[in-house]
């Protein structure tokens, strides 16, 4: 659902902090919107926090946290100390950088209006990250695509909340690198799916009070849709090209990451998933080194031809009010699971991630309606069953 600091593990957006995973996030005009009567209860996401009482103000004073990011006038050719530009970690960076403009100009292009504003920032403890969002514009509501490289120190809780696997870590600061990109694009149009995607790379070193500890590594990640309304040539379409990327590596991946993606997305407390899947893997490093870094990068690769072509379908479809209240009702869900479950959003407030960076998936407005079911047999009943029970799409 990792640090941007988002450097997590999963879907959201704490690119690096994690996504996901979505978190790294290790850890993301007015076209068609409708106006709809005050009893609709549309929320329109503005997180605010009083300076007296901010986040980090409210943690332990014992917790360990990544320093206050410092905004910087530009972009730096690298993150990274002038030590490590041949490792794993340099050329992890450059394929989410790369990655990030590829995406970005691809979605510029589609929507034709609306352009990515960009920050650039930096940690005084180490690395920093560059956060685009485009917002309201003729295609995309909203559509965020971070990148963050950071390393530090961060307390044992943050450091199980970016593991998807049990640990049995001493208590203790625990010095980590993290890289990663989120991003979850958010269009107007209710036929047009929600996308979320996060690859990142993590390593640890041991604990100061476990001298000779190896160093642990893995590589997480996924691509997963999330429609309001469910387009069987377009979900085909999507998970195809997921196998696709997959197959090049090990024709068990995407059987295993897409089982992987259902089972993570699930909001227990709804008894569903968050949309249609895709593929979703962590701490994955029982592999070659070389051969989970070409294969992020191939994932990180297909994300626009398994998009974009959807979204170019889907924009200028006519829709009624009712389908619009039902994309906000689905986003309500989208935001309960972010919020609630995903561990990338965990990361990122746990170790005092940019909170712009982390809370950018969320979308600019969502729904809550009271006890809502929709009628047996319609097409919003097939989508609420495809998320209750995950089909095999191909």
């Amino acid at each position: 659902m990792l640090p941007t600091v988002s450097a997590s593990a999963s879907s959201s957006f704490a690119p690096l902090i994690p996504s996901p995973s979505h978190t790294p996030s290790l850890l993301v005009g007015k076209g068609n919107s409708l106006s709809f009567p005050s009893s609709s209860k549309i929320s329109r996401w503005q997180p605010h926090f009083s300076p007296l009482r901010s986040p980090l103000s409210m943690r332990p004073a014992a917790a360990v946290s990544i320093e206050k990011e410092t905004m910087e006038a530009e972009r730096p050719d690298t993150f990274l100390r002038e030590s490590e530009t041949g490792e794993v970690r340099a050329r992890f960076e450059k394929m989410i950088r790369d990655a990030q403009d590829s995406v970005c100009q691809a979605l510029e292009a589609v929507d034709k209006v609306g352009k990515f504003k960009e920050d650039v920032w930096s940690r005084p403890g180490g690395g920093g990250g560059i956060s685009r969002v485009l917002q309201d514009g003729a295609v995309f509501e909203k559509a965020g695509v971070n990148v963050s490289v950071v390393y530090g120190v961060m307390p044992p809780e943050a450091y199980r909340a970016a593991r998807s696997a049990s640990t049995d870590q001493k208590p203790g600061p625990i010095p980590f690198f993290a890289a990663g990109i989120s991003s979850v694009l958010h269009p107007k149009n209710p036929f047009a799916p929600t996308l979320h995607f996060n690859y990142r790379y993590f390593e640890t070193d041991a604990p100061k009070d476990t001298p000779g500890a190896p160093r642990q590594w893995w590589f997480g990640g996924g691509t997963d849709l999330t429609p309001a309304y469910i387009f069987e040539d377009d979900v085909k379409h999507f998970h195809s090209t997921q196998k696709k990327a997959c197959d090049k590596f090990d024709p068990t991946f995407y059987p295993r990451f897409k089982q992987w993606c259902d089972d993570y997305f699930y909001i227990k407390h709804r008894g569903e998933r968050r949309g249609l899947g895709g593929i979703f893997f962590d701490d994955l490093n029982d592999y070659d080194q070389e051969m989970l870094l070409a294969f992020a990068t191939e994932c990180a690769n297909s994300v626009i031809p398994a998009y974009v072509p959807i979204v170019e379908r889907r924009k200028d479809m006519p829709f009624t009010e009712q389908q619009k209240a039902w994309q906000q009702l689905r986003r309500g869900r989208y935001v309960e699971f972010n919020l609630v479950y995903d561990r990338g959003t965990t990361f990122g407030l746990k170790t005092g991630g940019r909170i712009e960076s982390i809370l950018v998936s969320l979308p600019l407005s969502a729904r809550w309606e009271y006890d809502h079911k929709p009628e047996e047999g319609s097409e919003e009943w097939k989508l609420l069953d495809a998320c209750i029970n995950p089909k095999e799409w191909l």
